[in-house]
């Protein structure tokens, strides 16, 4: 273990996932995979979002900045994990663990927040559809997508302060492939309970605020749908909204999983295999998910390939 005092602590040192060498060769390929698919459907879901004029509604403007706020999620952590699982020792400085943990809380924050204005953006959608684009205009889409990215990055702020104001004086050794929040702590060598409750109480307020605007939003979208529509056009409004729904089972569950259960009950080795689950494998599976069963995605892609002339297709 490094041991270091308080007025010492220059850097940290990420343990990573494993500590076998041929197994950090096959878990840094399949990191550079899922990250590049990552960065590649992120990045093309906004610029396909961007040139398609049959995608300027608000709700592919929340999707694409949910694809942005998944980019810049998954590059605060990932191109550091990388280079890490190819030197023998895997270091961090201060500062810059600093900035990756509040890079990452920030968009950790506005993941959250976006998943449930998608939601009520979806019940404007279906039970006023006469009025969405008056209760939906522009301006309005870019006040609530900047006030998500302000909170975030407040929010982070706060967190990552109250962190690295601990005392790391009996090892700089984080039992982490990045700096997170939870290992931090498990280092310190003084009294974290208010650190612990900031966490809890922020966590919990985030998770709960943004799930209840998902639950809300969700009951009233059944309700006009089993009133409204008929088979065939409640099967079509459900399958608009199954993408949103799969994109937030998966993200709420894996955060409240890690975040939201007392300290007593964390597993490191768990907690690795959670954390790259979400902060890895959900930037990749979200722009997958809408597009697969996005039919109005599907189209503006097949429109734009029938675009393209046909001897550059060949």
């Amino acid at each position: 273990m490094a041991k270091s005092n308080l007025s010492a602590v220059t850097e940290f040192i990420l343990i990573g996932l494993t500590d076998d060498p041929e197994l950090e060769v096959i878990i840094f390929v399949i990191l550079l995979v899922i990250y590049l698919v990552s960065v590649l459907s992120n990045l093309g879901l906004i610029l396909l979002i961007q040139v398609s004029p049959q995608l300027q509604s608000p709700m592919y403007f929340f999707l694409s900045h949910l694809a942005f706020v998944d980019f810049c999620y998954t590059s605060s952590v990932t191109p550091n994990a990388l280079v890490n699982s190819l030197c023998e020792v895997k270091s961090i400085s201060f500062y810059a663990c600093a900035t990756q943990v509040c890079l990452f809380i920030t968009f950790s924050v506005c993941e959250v927040f976006l998943l449930s204005v998608m939601a009520y953006d979806r019940y404007v959608a279906i039970c006023n559809p006469l009025l969405y684009v008056v209760l939906m205009p522009r301006k309005l889409c870019f006040q609530i997508v900047t006030s998500t990215y302000i909170y975030g990055f407040v929010t982070a702020l706060i967190q990552t302060v109250s962190t690295f104001l601990l005392s790391f004086c009996n090892s700089n050794v984080v039992d982490q492939f990045f700096c997170d929040d939870i290992p931090l702590m498990a280092l310190a060598c003084s009294e974290t309970q208010v650190k612990e409750l900031l966490l809890l109480v922020n966590a919990g307020f985030n998770v709960c605020c943004s799930l209840l605007i998902v639950l809300v939003s969700y009951v009233f979208i059944v309700s006009a749908i089993l009133k409204k529509h008929s088979g065939k056009g409640r099967q079509k409004v459900f399958s608009t909204c199954a993408s949103h729904l799969s994109s937030i089972t998966i993200y709420y569950g894996t955060i409240i999983f890690m975040y939201l259960q007392p300290k007593s009950s964390h597993s490191m080795n768990t907690d690795k295999f959670v954390s790259v689950f979400y902060a890895v494998v959900i930037p990749m599976l979200n722009p997958l998910i809408y597009s697969l069963r996005n039919q109005e995605v599907k189209n503006s892609v097949k429109r734009i390939i029938d675009k393209v002339p046909l001897r550059i297709r060949k």
